[in-house]
């Protein structure tokens, strides 16, 4: 695929990851322009650094270091991606998930 397909793809992944987050959470959500060039996150909600990745070979790791370099201490960087005809998955760190956890089994 070349350079101009692969943003294309991008751009339109997260675009389609931010309908579904405006559809779900009940308030206008938008990627964030010129991120590629500035190194950063592609959404931000709140406190939720998003990098959003639609790609077939994966590269996890890679993909979270760079979400975790773009977020601050208060930061959660958290990673999405989706392959072709998969669902939508999510990776965030082990100890907000576990805070996460504590949370709805004390509520």
């Amino acid at each position: 695929m070349s350079g101009r397909m692969a943003r294309n793809k991008g751009a339109a992944g997260e675009r389609e990851l931010a309908q579904i987050l405006t559809d779900h959470l009940g308030v206008k959500i938008q990627r964030k322009l010129g991120q590629a060039r500035d190194g950063g996150d592609d959404i931000q909600i709140g406190k939720y650094r998003i990098e959003v990745k639609r790609r077939e070979t994966l590269s996890i790791d890679a993909w979270c270091k760079q979400v975790e370099d773009a977020a601050s201490h208060d930061d959660i960087p958290v990673l999405a991606y989706r392959r072709n005809g998969q669902p939508w998955r999510v990776v965030v760190p082990l100890e907000w998930f576990i805070k996460q956890v504590r949370e709805d089994m004390d509520g």
